[in-house]
């Protein structure tokens, strides 16, 4: 039976399989995830080689805490208050700052970022210090993975798992364009 927290030990020997370049998958608000640590580019890699999907398209990343994420983007033109309205929660699509690479943001000037309310997910990038990538647990043309037997299917039992419920949504989060408003995915 999968807990509301994952366990401490669990989360120091995630931790150290994400500083090590490693692949992880864990529960969201609706979807499982799988994950790694946005500076190794060889670890993304390796999640865009079990998705079957191309680096051009960029990657999401999740975080507890707004701070975690705030290395990644710019809050230039973005209306006063947007922020606050849709973290956490929402996935926002904000401007890139200069450092961030391509294999994060693939062909786009923008980043994807979601500050999360779901219990593992703030208690892993707080113990990891930031945020981490986010993309669902499929292969591409696959439903995404609503529980761990089904990432078990997709990706066998190579990939560490964080031990915890998926948050209850019906849907992965809704994106938002952070200048516009508009929404991109319902």
């Amino acid at each position: 039976m999968l807990g509301r927290y994952p366990h401490r030990q669990e989360l120091r020997q995630l931790v150290a399989h994400l500083r090590r370049g490693g692949v992880i998958a864990y529960p969201t608000e609706g979807v499982w995830g799988l994950g790694c640590d946005p500076r190794q580019r060889q670890a993304l890699r390796r999640i865009l080689q079990l998705k079957k999907r191309p680096q051009d398209k960029g990657v999401l990343l999740i975080a507890g805490r707004s701070c975690e994420t705030s290395r990644y983007w710019s809050d230039a033109g973005v209306p006063a208050g947007r922020l606050a309205e849709c973290w956490p929660g929402t996935t926002l699509v904000l401007p890139a700052r200069p450092q961030v690479p391509v294999w994060i943001r693939g062909r786009h000037p923008s980043v994807a970022v979601r500050v999360s309310r779901h219990p593992g997910v703030c208690a892993l990038t707080r113990a990891f210090g930031g945020a981490i990538v986010s993309t669902s647990a499929n292969r591409a043309g696959q439903q995404p993975a609503r529980d761990l037997r089904t990432v078990r299917r997709y990706f066998g039992t190579r990939i560490p798992v964080l031990h915890a419920r998926l948050g209850g949504q019906r849907r992965p989060s809704r994106i938002v364009d952070a200048r516009t408003g508009q929404i991109l995915r319902r």
